[in-house]
């Protein structure tokens, strides 16, 4: 059974004095100073951006994200990888030869295959909010040619769920991969820490990094500055044969990735936690996209939805409540558990050998399928 990660919060006794500050907003604000006092050291990432492992071209610029171009020829349904715009780099989805998601999806039969990479906010962008973002996300299914396969990973699946029930006739199919819908479906350790915590606080630490969440703190807020090598080989699923070579080079490439940290704009960081982790106003029918209400329930695309039974960001219950949510009939809506933790839905061998291929088959006969009704409706 699930059960959410519980914080260390030791280190949290130093700002009990913080309540002695009288008011709500001198309280958050003495808090929020405490916690940045806490994670004391440089806020942005020095060095180059992660590598990514399989040879793409970048087709599309924008102040948000780049689209990066996978395709093997021009034939193809094409498919967008929705990457996640949290911490750590987009990178997640083409890790390393052997963990990559992008190759997994090659391979199984997605020749035009693209990604959504989101960009590392900078001052001129810390008044963006989640609209922007899914303005962008709308550029680039149009250069890439719609209908597409959306497929959404992480806090990217929230964003490709909203996206596919705004515009629902440029998504042929949506896949969500450890994705935090429902937020009321069932604690885990992210909600609970946003439940816990007042808004005001939110508020102070992005008046604090200028309107921006610089990802480094949240790295260092949210947990260790480093991940032990045992730890990064459950993670990737290495097999216990492997030569110590080829370990060294993942454990390597993994800390590159790990400690490089996206920064986040401070309006899109705020709408994010009081909208949907505290208000839970996807599920509850009431968010507000680009100037429409989506109602989950008139979208009928069909939906995958896959969770990390070990996850410990986000509880499986919390991305399977889709299915109760969504107007998509019965039959096209499917559901996989795997036995990893987060990032191994993106990066583990064996998911990716294993289950991933098994998505692309289901996208494939959705296909299949819309194809033959459109044949017998036109022969009709």
């Amino acid at each position: 059974m699930y059960e959410p990660t519980r914080f260390d919060l030791a280190s949290l006794a130093l700002l009990w004095p913080a309540v002695m500050a009288g008011s709500a907003s001198d309280i958050a604000a003495a808090v929020a100073r405490q916690l940045a006092d806490l994670a004391a050291g440089p806020d942005r990432c020095s060095g180059p951006e992660p590598e990514w492992a399989n040879a793409h071209t970048i087709t599309l610029e924008l102040k948000t994200a780049r689209l990066r171009d996978f395709s093997e020829g021009a034939s193809g349904q094409p498919a967008l990888v929705c990457a996640p715009l949290a911490v750590h780099s987009a990178a997640i989805a083409d890790f390393e030869r052997g963990h990559s998601l992008v190759a997994a999806l090659r391979q199984a039969g997605l020749s035009r295959l693209f990604v959504a990479d989101w960009r590392s906010a900078t001052a001129d962008m810390r008044y963006l909010g989640i609209d922007n973002y899914l303005a962008d996300l709308n550029v680039m299914v149009d250069e890439i040619g719609a209908p597409v396969d959306l497929i959404g990973l992480c806090q990217g699946g929230w964003m490709a769920l909203i996206y596919a029930a705004r515009f629902p006739e440029k998504v042929r199919t949506l896949v969500l991969a450890g994705a935090p819908i429902d937020i009321r479906a069932a604690p885990s350790a992210l909600s609970s820490l946003s439940d816990s915590t007042p808004s005001e606080i939110f508020r102070e630490l992005v008046r604090l990094g200028d309107g921006l969440v610089p990802g480094r703190r949240l790295l260092r807020f949210w947990g260790p500055e480093t991940v032990s090598a045992e730890a990064i080989k459950s993670l990737l699923q290495v097999e216990p044969d492997t030569d110590a070579a080829t370990l060294a080079r993942l454990e390597a490439r993994f800390r590159t990735w790990y400690s490089w940290a996206v920064d986040l704009p401070g309006a899109f960081f705020l709408e994010a936690v009081d909208r949907l982790y505290k208000r839970n106003e996807l599920a509850g029918g009431e968010f507000v996209a680009l100037g429409r209400r989506i109602d989950l329930a008139t979208m009928r695309a069909p939906v995958f939805m896959l969770a990390a039974r070990d996850d410990e960001l986000v509880a499986p219950q919390q991305l399977f409540a889709v299915q109760h949510l969504v107007g998509t009939p019965a039959p096209n809506l499917h559901k996989a558990m795997a036995p990893c933790r987060h990032v191994g839905l993106f990066m583990g061998e064996r998911v990716l050998q294993e289950i991933w291929p098994k998505i692309v088959r289901w996208i494939h006969r959705q296909h299949a399928a819309a194809v033959a009704t459109r044949s017998a409706v036109t022969a009709a």
